[in-house]
């Protein structure tokens, strides 16, 4: 009856224990992400930046003629016009004809443009003007004047004024990089996998055998003997553990956040045993049971730790393509993917979301009659669209046998955020690298899921 008392005491002890562990981790938790800036941005957006970026990173001049500006947030708009206006007074005394030219109009363009602003925008602005040769190249002296407008995807706070061969872009792309990037630790009494959660993509970075014995005795090593020679060994272990650790997410990536996975109580024991520096102490997130450690466990916990991470865009990302595959899977009639049926579905609003991949690379083309204003329309990978609109502009028009058309094209994520618009349906724009985005691109990088059943009346 005594026994049984102790051992009811030793459970509620250990429930309790459990209890409070779980309630420090919950505080840490919610300590250390509140520290991480993770911010809730539109996919589309982020995607015609990423765009519009690999454009411009490609454009290159005839002469030092191409103009980059920079707006800080709080930079005044009327200072920010003076300045370019006498750029533009420096600009008259190039000596060669055409670049003076070129530089001046693509300033006065600027000017204009910016005077249709009453304020500088909440985060800044950056604008990119100069004459470029028409698309599919041109002669001397057929250029274009063009410009660009880009909402910063993060606070601009620098400003910058210059005129070269090429367009300034290295700011707006250092925006794009995901600096909050969170480490996994997978570790047992056998093994070690460290991982990192970073942009749109898990990454293992490495693994290692603990060496440490199994629990049960080897030859004819006394109990006490052989367990404190594994005590030793785990010691060893340990401490080479937290070194590694210390040189990958202090030295080299600088994480923000830390996750602690395994089975059993190795975990614990490592975490608890205070092996790591204070600093990687300080930024664990979470300790989570696992089935595996290792690389195994990089993955496991990463699936695991969704709800702690859901602020995270590759976790949100992960689950947005994992709810269409269940329901293709399901057959349930709420998951379709094919672009041509995912297009009527949109254009008969029983589109929920849209899923498709930042590499699909196609433009939709259209062609209209002058005439009679019939359409005709191809989806087309980005390299076929001129021979494309070539071969519309010549072919008279079906109707009217007219060949006086107008071609346009536009990228195709434009095209179906625009069909999702009138159906009031949302549209995420995935990574195409990440693993998941493999999964889409297994499925013809594109998918939706339905409001209801089409099938059923």
């Amino acid at each position: 009856m005594a026994a049984a008392s102790v051992a009811a005491i030793i459970v509620v002890a250990d429930v309790a224990l459990r209890g409070f562990m779980k309630f420090n981790n919950r505080r840490a938790e919610a300590r250390i992400m509140k520290k991480i800036d993770v911010e809730k941005q539109d996919s589309v957006k982020m995607y015609r930046i990423r765009r519009a970026l690999e454009e411009l990173s490609q454009k290159t001049g005839r002469g030092t003629e191409l103009v980059s500006v920079y707006i800080p947030k709080n930079k005044q708009m009327h200072d920010v016009i003076g300045t370019l206006q006498q750029e533009q007074g420096t600009a008259e005394n190039i000596k060669s004809d055409t670049t003076r030219t070129h530089v001046v109009d693509a300033l006065k363009k600027v000017v204009q443009r910016l005077k249709l602003y009453k304020k500088t925008p909440e985060r800044g602005l950056a604008v990119f003007c100069g004459a470029l040769p028409p698309e599919g190249g041109g002669p001397l002296g057929s250029e274009v004047v063009r410009m660009w407008e880009i909402d910063p995807p993060k606070d601009l706070n620098q400003y910058l004024y210059r005129c070269d061969n090429h367009f300034h872009v290295d700011l707006l792309k250092d925006m794009l990089k995901d600096d909050n990037m969170i480490g996994f630790l997978a570790i047992d009494a056998k093994d070690a996998g460290w991982g990192l959660l970073h942009g749109s993509k898990v990454e293992v970075l490495s693994h290692t055998s603990s060496g440490v014995a199994g629990k049960h005795r080897q030859g004819g090593q006394s109990a006490k003997r052989f367990q404190k020679l594994r005590e030793m060994q785990l010691t060893y272990y340990y401490n080479r553990v937290a070194e590694t650790t210390r040189e990958l997410f202090i030295d080299t990536y600088k994480i923000k956040g830390l996750i602690v996975s395994g089975p059993g109580p190795t975990k614990e024991e490592f975490v608890n045993g205070s092996y790591l520096e204070y600093r990687l102490q300080n930024m664990i997130i979470s300790t989570i049971d696992s089935s595996y450690s290792g690389e195994e466990g990089i993955r496991e916990a990463f699936v695991k730790s969704g709800d702690i991470l859901s602020g995270f865009r590759m976790v949100e990302e992960k689950k947005i393509v994992d709810d269409l595959i269940r329901e293709i899977n399901a057959r349930s009639g709420l998951g379709v993917y094919g672009l041509s049926e995912i297009v009527s579905h949109l254009k008969n609003r029983a589109v929920k979301t849209v899923i498709i991949t930042d590499d699909t690379r196609l433009r939709r083309v259209e062609s209209e009659c002058n005439r009679c204003h019939m359409t005709r329309e191809e989806v087309v990978s980005a390299e076929e669209v001129i021979p494309t609109e070539t071969a519309l502009a010549n072919n008279p028009c079906p109707s009217c046998s007219a060949l006086d058309t107008v071609t346009r094209n536009q990228d195709i994520i434009d095209y179906l955020q625009l069909l999702a618009a009138e159906s009031g349906s949302g549209i995420e724009v995935v990574s195409g690298t990440a693993e998941h985005g493999a999964t889409l691109s297994s499925i013809g990088k594109i998918g939706a899921i339905l409001r209801y059943n089409p099938g059923h009346g």
